[in-house]
């Protein structure tokens, strides 16, 4: 695991420094690169003239870009890695937050296996430091696997010194706290989701979810697993219905976190379904591919509840986690078949590859019951995301308001997200005359109608939002920006920044 920490210089000893590089362009259309602020100790070792020598090797100072070149005079460190920030901001402007992320992102990634590096980016105030810091844990993120010869494998670099001249300010110092606190969430879910279901499945699950709550030592943070009999015993016929073609139980996780000054009550539901087979409605073979990821949802409402937790933020939370393996065992739901939800609504299973909309759905009904002043539910829901959006995550939701808050937070927050309707006329398809509503609509607009079923079991009057992150919540190409390959842990820096934002009143 990477840490990080604070110094006033760039000197210091280390295997590589970090430096970024704007591209710039005259007036008669010669282009080159300027180095950006933090990088002047740097500079001065190279007698002034690192800007030159980049721009002599072909550095263009684009988003992301990485240029090596060997350290000289006093660096006490052999490499120098100039990143890119794109272009230098004008007189005025100041530079993208977004990018510092991710370009510090793409450093880190890049030194791999290294022990310590220090990162002389623009640090000059809290936002920026923090930015830095984010995005160099994101970036260093490194999932091992389980395999047995570890020898050749490149862990993430050890130790990052980021070098400001606001080390010893309190405002810099908590930013960089807060950003480590993300990150470490992020990651966790990262790593939830690249576990292999093998290791991950609803009981491991839950046993994960304990000891991270364990190890937290929140005092007011509280854990509860309702296993196959309870939920049995409790009514929850969706989990149950799903969860019944596997060897392996279902579980349903209950977090709460309590704030003796919290004013607002925020509740989170999140899908974990921990392999997708498609059940009876059976996948193709390379469509199952990517099915550990299908409790992306899960994984990210309980890493930001716990983030949430551990600074203490001033919101009550209550999560819950809906734990499932969708198998097309002898004991599975089958299409046509009937099932009583949490709170007494029926529904017929008419596509068995439609779960997760299935067991969210009780949990919506009983997150209701705890009447919370917003109600948010975070899924890999529908291929039809995917198809839609690619990378950005869709918001739905019964009130516009709050569906284009999330979105605004989501992008303060350095995730993309898109507002989508949930239109009416689409309502009647999910109709059936057998119970009082059916898991499938029609299949235009399948996003939105997945949407309007979940809308279902929502309690009346309570504000509620639907995050369908199918699309961002695993990446199968190569790593971009702050995005691994892999598991991402989408949503869970949007989920904190909400947390925050209720607990201050907005």
């Amino acid at each position: 695991m990477t840490s990080i920490s604070l110094s006033a210089t760039a000197t210091g000893k280390a295997d590589a420094v970090v430096v970024g590089v704007y591209a710039t362009e005259t007036a008669k259309g010669v282009k080159g690169v300027a180095l950006a602020p933090g990088a002047e100790a740097v500079d001065a070792a190279y007698g002034g003239s690192l800007a030159k020598a980049l721009d002599l090797i072909g550095a263009a100072g684009k988003d992301g870009e990485l240029t090596r070149v060997p350290a000289q005079g006093d660096v006490k460190a052999p490499l120098i890695v100039a990143v890119g920030l794109g272009k230098k901001p004008g007189k005025g402007e100041q530079l993208n937050t977004d990018t510092l992320r991710k370009s510090a992102a793409a450093a880190a990634r890049s030194l791999a296996g290294k022990a310590k590096a220090i990162f002389a980016l623009p640090a000059e105030d809290a936002a920026q430091a923090g930015s830095v810091a984010e995005g160099v844990l994101l970036g260093a993120y490194s999932y091992q696997g389980l395999k047995a010869a570890k020898k050749d494998a490149k862990g993430a670099v050890g130790e990052v010194v980021l070098a400001t001249s606001g080390a010893k300010q309190a405002a810099v110092k908590k930013a960089v706290e807060h950003a480590d606190t993300v990150a470490t969430a992020v990651n966790l879910a990262r790593d939830l989701i690249n576990t292999p279901p093998s290791h991950l499945y609803p009981q491991t699950f839950a046993e994960r979810a304990q000891a991270e709550v364990k190890a937290a030592a929140v005092p007011a943070l509280t854990i509860e697993v309702l296993d196959e009999k309870a939920l049995t015993k409790g009514g929850y016929g969706g989990i149950m219905g799903i969860g019944k073609g596997s060897a392996k139980p279902p579980r349903l996780v209950r977090v709460a976190y309590r704030h003796p000054k919290a004013k607002k009550h925020l509740a989170l539901v999140g899908k974990g379904i921990t392999f997708d087979t498609g059940g009876i409605s059976l996948k193709p073979a390379n469509a199952m591919d990517t099915m550990k990821s299908d409790m992306s949802g899960a994984a990210a409402v309980f890493a930001a509840t716990l983030a949430a937790a551990k600074q203490e933020v001033p919101v009550n939370i209550t999560t819950y986690l809906s734990l499932a393996e969708n198998m097309p065992g002898g004991g599975a739901v089958k299409v046509s078949d009937v099932v009583t939800m949490y709170g007494g609504k029926t529904v017929e299973i008419m596509n068995t590859d439609a779960e997760g909309r299935v067991v969210m759905a009780d949990a919506l009904a009983r997150a209701s019951e705890d009447q919370p002043d917003l109600l948010l539910d975070v899924a890999t829901l529908t291929g039809a995301q995917v198809l839609a959006l690619d990378r950005l995550a869709a918001v739905m939701g019964n009130d516009d308001e709050l569906r284009t808050r999330i979105v605004e937070t989501a992008k303060a927050a350095g995730e993309e997200m898109w507002p989508m309707p949930l239109p009416e006329y689409l309502r009647e398809t999910i109709d059936t005359q057998s119970a009082d509503i059916s898991n499938m609509g029609q299949r235009m607009g399948g996003m939105l109608v997945a949407g309007l079923f979940l809308r279902e079991f929502v309690g009346e009057g309570i504000k509620w939002a639907h995050l369908d992150i199918a699309g961002p919540s695993f990446n199968e190409k190569a790593p971009f920006g702050d995005t691994p390959k892999g598991g991402t842990g989408a949503a869970v820096r949007t989920l904190v920044r909400l947390a925050e934002d209720l607990g201050s009143g907005k």
